[in-house]
């Protein structure tokens, strides 16, 4: 067994059992960690398949941002987890089910399983050459090259989506005070400052 074998398998059963406990931990603070490593553990099967600005990405956006920002809502929120772990028991025979047919399917697919006479040679190819370019300067060549305007499109159309969820979830409540600035840049003097004479020893 060579090293890119065993660390093939290491990464495997690292996100088979991360993920597992990331389902069965109690604490949902050891949740959001167990999420993180098998995140990390996938990054390295990436850089395995020779896709390592897939790798790059998966680290940087989901353990760098989703798992973080998962993480410190679960810290600061104040959720009572006893209370909706007690509401899941009514949702256990449905997903007792669910995994019993997600079950099924996998034996199916394991069950016709048959290995390719070109498997090894497909492996061994996934080493990096050095000779040419990585997939990350061909995947920057076609996206800003090649497809630069469906880039700037769709990073548009994220845009606007995003724009348009702000406003729809936007609601201006009566009961708060807000600042006009407008207003306070707008307002006489003479009308928002009155000049009291106080009498000596009077007061207001």
């Amino acid at each position: 067994m060579g090293a890119a074998d065993f660390a093939f398998y290491l990464f495997a059963i690292t996100v088979v059992v991360a993920g597992l406990f990331v389902v069965v931990a109690r604490n949902p603070v050891h949740s959001v960690l167990w999420l993180i490593l098998a995140f990390l553990s996938s990054a390295g099967l990436f850089v395995l398949l020779g896709a390592e600005f897939v790798a790059m990405l998966l680290i940087i956006v989901y353990v760098g941002a989703v798992a973080v920002l998962f993480l410190f809502v679960v810290m600061m929120l104040d959720v009572d987890f006893a209370e909706l772990k007690g509401q899941m028991s009514k949702y256990m025979p449905l997903a007792l089910l669910i995994g019993v047919v997600i079950l099924m399917q996998l034996g199916m697919a394991f069950g016709v399983w048959e290995q390719s006479q070109q498997a090894e040679s497909l492996r061994a190819a996934v080493a990096a050459d050095y000779a040419t370019p990585y997939n990350t300067s061909i995947l920057g060549l076609l996206i800003y090259d090649r497809f630069l305007l469906l880039f700037q499109l769709a990073g548009l159309i994220l845009l606007v989506a995003m724009i348009g969820a702000i406003v729809l979830t936007l609601r201006h409540r009566t009961d708060i005070k807000r600042q006009n600035v407008v207003a306070q840049m707008m307002r006489d003097p003479a009308v928002a400052m009155e000049i009291k004479d106080v009498k000596p020893g009077q007061g207001l």
